[in-house]
């Protein structure tokens, strides 16, 4: 809602004519512009969803590139729109800000629930194996993947993404922002290591995604997260650049505290990762 300030144009006995001078808003929030993105995201996630099922079916890859294509470029002409209102125009205020910071916890928590039913599905199948799988976990006939080589590995470069990540947000709050500058991209550099270890992985395993219930869920549960570190990475990544940038000051750096609480998020899934079906599920 907007209020109008009137002004008289003129001194006389007459009423005076009273005209809208400026217009102040009596709320912290802002109504944005007709935006675009909201549809082209919709429309490129409906193509990739499509492409992906045309790629199973006729091994067709067109579709699915298309989508992923357009989705790439509504990611970043979206996010380059929300860098120009907080950085540039200034439109993020504070109460503004905590309404950001409640999405991002909305979000964070969808995550969670996305990556239960990942593990709900596994400790289903594993508690109580059925004769298919020959009452027994891992089924027969699969050589589980020994989880004190590449997971273990994988699992100590996550937990030390995690202490240079909060290192550099602890670098950011104190002002160090060349410290910052090197914990963020040594956090990035492990994100990066992280997936080129995993990578191998799939490829030395001697199992497949199609080889009973075990390589579904280790697949699936797996490769989504593998999926969360590399959108952590690249969020990471444009973390960096704007702070390069000197997008970010000491108290207003919410853009690198999103990335930095989705990173943490990235670090415990794997650690029920590796407790449960790399360790316990071999």
């Amino acid at each position: 809602m907007l209020k109008a300030k009137f002004t008289p144009m003129m001194k006389s006995n007459k009423p005076a004519l009273s005209i809208p001078s400026t217009w102040v808003p009596t709320t912290p929030y802002f109504l944005i512009n007709p935006s675009p993105w909201p549809v082209a995201g919709s429309f490129s996630g409906l193509l990739v969803t499509t492409g992906l099922i045309q790629w199973f079916h006729t091994n067709n890859m067109a579709l699915l590139f298309l989508g992923l294509t357009t989705m790439l470029l509504t990611m970043f002409q979206w996010s380059r729109d929300i860098i120009r209102e907080s950085t540039l125009s200034g439109l993020h205020t504070k109460p503004l800000l905590n309404c950001i910071r409640f999405g991002m916890i909305l979000f964070i928590m969808s995550e969670v629930m996305f990556f239960f039913a990942f593990f709900w599905a596994f400790f289903h199948s594993s508690l109580s194996p059925t004769p298919e799988l020959g009452c027994s976990w891992p089924p027969t006939g699969i050589l589980p993947i020994n989880p004190f080589t590449v997971p273990l590995l994988n699992t100590a470069v996550l937990l030390a993404s995690g202490a240079t990540v909060t290192w550099a947000h602890h670098s950011l709050t104190e002002k160090t922002y060349t410290e910052a500058k090197i914990a963020l991209t040594l956090t990035i550099s492990l994100g990066i290591y992280f997936t080129f270890l995993q990578l191998g992985e799939y490829v030395e395993a001697s199992f497949t995604i199609a080889d009973s219930i075990y390589g579904t869920t280790f697949f699936v549960a797996t490769g989504f997260h593998g999926l969360h570190v590399m959108i952590g990475t690249t969020f990471l990544a444009i973390s960096l650049i704007r702070l390069i940038l000197n997008h970010y000051s000491s108290d207003r750096h919410f853009g690198f505290e999103a990335a930095a609480w989705y990173w943490h998020f990235v670090d415990v899934v794997w650690i029920f990762l590796f407790i449960s079906i790399y360790w316990w599920g071999s």
